[in-house]
């Protein structure tokens, strides 16, 4: 069984997919340039419809652990002794199941996960998607008081075009329609508008700039349809290349973000929610899971390593699909494969550049197919993935120097990099 990484598939109760269709992060990919992500236009969607909350009914199994105590039929006796031993004349003829009175409930502290919890929920939102073929669901946060919603564009992916019809249920339990206001598969990430709300609470966006591993962090989601769910972790790691496969089936190309990497419990219906620090900011926008290989008929689970796109890149995304309905990403001008200078197979010591992009950024700085890319700045680079992760988190026009190899010697060259808008 194979390890594997993926989008989390949108939660569908009806027939749930016997795999994501992805791919691992670590093997030695094919040749990679970045995907054009030309999103289609808005669709739209019928009027609001109110409903009541929905819930999935759950069956415990609680096992009781009984102790039989000497004494009459249902009496429990306290006792206690003087301090000479003998016993002291109280007793009570009540039962524990009586309990204490009720104390006033006290507020969380700061900085608690109760208290992100209780600021972060109102501001977290479950999308529904339908189609012909079936339904699925995912998680969204609000950008605006009128409805603004942004998400994974996995999760309304198969809504496009006006092939489903997509609703959003908020954190007060009614549910509205809602249409696509842009969408981009480079980056994973889609906003929509639900339709005929005011008033919504807006998702406090944090920066991803600052995080370090070890970080305490709050995921909130609808996994399996259990809407308004609240794990906890930790960051584990940042700036993770991860490739996935569109979990859909909707749309082929791939994406690699540039992760961050956390154990807090993430799962399918999960995509699209917030990943929050400790005061209560969204830091990420949870995407993916690698897990050990979907069971038969199954759909995977958290294995404690889950994925999450940078709150800082969605932010600069977000403002895109609302003001265009598109977005334009950082293009270095490359084909690049994993590079390997030691004759393994298994580790890569970099991205080696297969082809060059006539009049594109790389060639301008004189870059060669040949030369083996490893490094972006001061950040290493170990794979093609790799590259591809640093580039996007970069705008077309930023300058960023690179250090590569050609014909064994070492080299560095300053980029402007180019736009996939103009295939520069």
């Amino acid at each position: 069984m194979s390890d594997q990484t993926s989008t989390l598939p949108p939660y569908s109760s009806d027939s749930p997919p016997s795999g994501y269709g992805a791919q691992d992060p670590w093997r030695a990919p094919e040749t990679h340039e970045l995907p054009p992500g030309t999103p289609p236009p808005p669709t739209e969607q019928g009027g609001d419809t109110p409903r009541p909350r929905r819930g999935v009914a759950l069956l415990i199994a609680v096992a009781l652990a009984a102790g039989l105590v000497g004494g009459g039929a249902g009496a429990a006796l306290t006792g206690a002794f003087d301090d000479n031993g003998a016993p002291a004349a109280t007793a009570s003829s009540g039962t524990s199941l009586q309990g204490s009175a009720a104390s006033t409930n006290t507020p969380a502290a700061d900085g608690s996960v109760e208290a992100v919890a209780a600021a972060v929920l109102p501001s977290v939102v479950s999308v529904e998607v339908t189609t012909a073929q079936g339904g699925g669901e995912g998680t969204g946060i609000v950008l605006s008081s009128d409805g603004l919603i942004l998400t994974n564009n996995h999760v309304v992916a198969d809504a496009a075009s006006g092939a489903g019809n997509i609703s959003v249920t908020l954190n007060d339990g009614t549910s509205h329609d809602a249409t696509i206001v842009g969408r981009d598969p480079v980056t994973d990430l889609a906003v929509i508008q639900a339709k005929g709300v005011s008033g919504l609470t807006k998702a406090t966006l944090g920066s991803s700039a600052d995080l370090a591993p070890g970080e305490q962090v709050v995921a909130i989601g609808s996994p399996l349809g259990l809407q308004g769910t609240v794990t906890s972790g930790i960051i584990s790691a940042l700036n993770r290349p991860v490739r996935t496969g569109d979990a859909t089936g909707t749309e082929t190309a791939s994406t690699v973000i540039d992760a961050i990497q956390t154990d807090a419990a993430i799962n399918p219906g999960n995509s699209g929610g917030p990943l929050v620090n400790m005061n209560g900011e969204v830091v990420g926008i949870n995407s993916a899971i690698a897990s050990l290989g979907a069971s038969a008929g199954g759909q995977s689970g958290s294995i404690g390593l889950g994925f999450s796109i940078p709150i800082d890149q969605a932010r600069t995304i977000a403002k895109q699909l609302i003001d265009t309905g598109s977005a334009t990403h950082a293009q270095l001008g490359v084909s690049v494969r994993d590079a390997s200078t030691n004759g393994s197979s298994t580790f890569s010591d970099g991205a080696a550049v297969a082809a060059v992009s006539a009049g594109g950024a790389a060639e301008k700085a004189g870059l060669a197919a040949g030369d083996v890319i490893t490094k972006v700045g001061d950040r290493a680079v170990d794979s093609a993935d790799a590259l591809i992760a640093a580039i996007r988190t970069q705008r077309p026009g930023d300058k960023v120097v690179l250090t590569y190899t050609h014909n064994g010697k070492e080299a560095t060259a300053q980029v402007t990099l180019g736009s996939d808008a103009s295939g520069s």
